[in-house]
C-alpha cells in the first residue's frame, strides 16, 4: 500500500510567503489604481463651415468641453464652401454643411450627418407693410424686375435686394429653392453673414432680404411665403416651403473623438440645445 508523502514548509518561511503575497498583491493594486488615475490625452476637434450653424455649435462646443475636459472644441465659420473645403484638406474634423444643390439630397463629402433643420426667413423692414410674397414674386424681385414695392403690396419705393457671399451655404440653398435656373440680380448688395443681411434690412425702409430663421430679430420682419411664417412647427409639418436639412459632415472612418461629438449632437442633451437655435430632428 502506498503512501502519499506531504512536505510542509518550516512555519518561519511559511509566514514570509504570505507575508510577500500580500506586499505583491498591494503593489499590483497600486499599480492599477495609479494607471486608472492616468488622464485621457487631451484633443483638438476642429469644426469648419456655415455661419448660420455657428452660434448652435460654439453651445454644443461648451457644453461638451465641460463632460470631456480633455476635448477641446474649436468652432470657426467661413461658410459651407470653406468648411468641406478644410475638411478634405485635413485643415478641419467636421465641416458644417447648411445647404443642398438641385441634384442632391445631402452634401458631396464621406459622411454627411444631418443634425438639424432650418428654414429660410425673407426679411423687410418693420416699416414695410407688404403682407406676404409667393415664390414666384420673391423670384421676380431677386431677378431685380419688381421696381416699385407697392406691386406686392409694400411702400412705394424702389426694392433694395440683398443676397450672401459666393461660398455661403444660405446663398446656395435660397437659389436652390427659389431662385431655380434664373439668377439674382448683379444689383444686388452681398452680405457676409445674416446677422449682416438683417442690420442692413433694419436700417434701410426699401430693402429685402433671405437669412436663416436662427438670426431672426425683432428689428427685421419676417414676411409669410406662400402664406406660412417660417416657424418651428410650419417646418415640422413641411407647410414652409424654404427649408433646409443642417448637415456635419466628416472623414472615413469617423475618429473615436470625433463620433463622440456626434453622439452628443445627436442625442437628447445635444438635440435640447438644436432647438434654442434650429429645429431638431426629433
Amino acid at each position: 500500500m502506498s503512501h502519499r508523502h506531504l512536505r510542509f514548509l518550516p512555519r518561519e518561511l511559511s509566514k514570509g510567503c504570505w507575508v510577500g503575497l500580500a506586499a505583491f498583491c498591494v503593489l499590483l493594486a497600486t499599480s492599477c489604481t495609479a494607471t486608472s488615475l492616468v488622464p485621457p490625452a487631451p484633443v483638438t476637434l476642429r469644426i469648419s463651415g456655415s455661419t448660420s450653424m455657428t452660434p448652435a455649435l460654439e453651445e454644443l462646443a461648451q457644453t461638451y468641453a465641460a463632460s470631456h475636459p480633455n476635448v477641446l472644441v474649436e468652432v470657426r465659420g467661413g461658410g459651407t464652401a470653406i468648411g468641406l473645403e478644410e475638411l478634405q484638406d485635413g485643415a478641419a474634423d467636421l465641416a458644417a454643411v447648411s445647404w443642398q444643390t438641385a441634384d442632391q439630397a445631402q452634401p458631396t463629402c464621406p459622411h454627411a450627418l444631418p443634425v438639424a433643420r432650418d428654414a429660410i426667413a425673407i426679411v423687410v423692414n418693420p416699416h414695410n407693410p407688404t403682407p406676404g410674397l409667393t415664390l414666384l414674386q420673391i423670384r421676380v424681385l431677386y431677378r431685380g424686375e419688381t421696381l416699385d414695392w407697392a406691386a406686392v403690396g409694400g411702400l412705394a419705393e424702389e426694392p433694395l435686394i440683398i443676397s450672401r457671399e459666393d461660398g455661403s451655404g444660405t446663398r446656395q440653398a435660397f437659389e436652390t429653392l427659389v431662385m431655380g435656373s434664373d439668377r439674382v440680380t448683379l444689383n444686388a448688395l452681398v452680405m457676409p453673414t445674416s446677422q449682416a443681411v438683417i442690420a442692413y434690412v433694419a436700417s434701410h425702409r426699401a430693402a429685402v432680404g433671405y437669412v436663416s430663421m436662427s438670426a431672426l430679430t425683432d428689428t427685421v420682419r419676417a414676411v409669410p411665403v406662400e402664406g406660412m411664417a417660417p416657424t418651428a412647427a410650419t417646418v415640422r409639418s413641411g407647410a414652409y416651403h424654404l427649408v433646409r436639412p443642417l448637415y456635419l459632415c466628416a472623414p472615413l472612418p469617423v475618429p473615436a473623438a470625433t463620433q463622440g461629438f456626434l453622439d452628443f449632437v445627436l442625442g437628447p442633451a445635444g438635440q435640447a440645445i438644436i432647438t434654442r437655435h434650429h429645429v431638431p430632428l426629433r
